[in-house]
């Protein structure tokens, strides 16, 4: 077999491998994101809910919620994206940086809500409902933005 079928077959092997990360990346992502839009809106009714078993029921929900959807998702996305840029070489465009810059931003609204899950778990949250009900927008920023950046690359 000629070295340039051998080569066409081994780049249409990588392109294959891309595609599949990348949908793998998508579904991760879309995780992530619903897990992150989900979680401000349950410390919102946590917020305005008694203490007693209402209140036990979000903090099971929220536990969940971050242990079991939002953390690995996390880990995937990370795992997956840095493989993809890898491979792709796309590490060196300012639309990728700009990109990271903001995904390292949603990792850390990530942070601050595990620690408001501790805080709603240690029953010692102090902040309104009206304060998660505007900390909810933020992931939604985000996610606009960094989609904008993936699919238009604008520099």
């Amino acid at each position: 077999m000629p070295s340039a079928i051998r080569a066409a077959e081994r780049a249409a092997a990588e392109f294959r491998m891309i595609l599949w990360l990348k949908a793998l990346h998508v579904i991760v992502v879309i995780a992530w994101m619903a897990g992150m839009l989900y979680l401000p809106r349950l410390f919102v009714y946590h917020a305005d809910a008694s203490k007693g078993p209402t209140s036990e029921t979000f903090k099971v929900m929220e536990r969940r919620l971050l242990k079991a959807i939002l953390n690995p998702s996390m880990i995937l996305v990370f795992v997956t994206g840095f493989a993809l840029v890898y491979l792709t070489g796309d590490w060196r465009d300012g639309w990728w940086q700009a990109k990271f810059v903001l995904v390292l931003c949603l990792a850390g609204l990530h942070g601050y809500f595990a620690r408001c899950v501790r805080t709603f778990a240690e029953d010692a949250n102090m902040r309104p409902a009206r304060f998660y009900r505007i900390l909810n927008e933020a992931p939604t920023v985000l996610m606009i933005l960094i989609v904008v950046l993936a699919v238009v690359k604008p520099f």
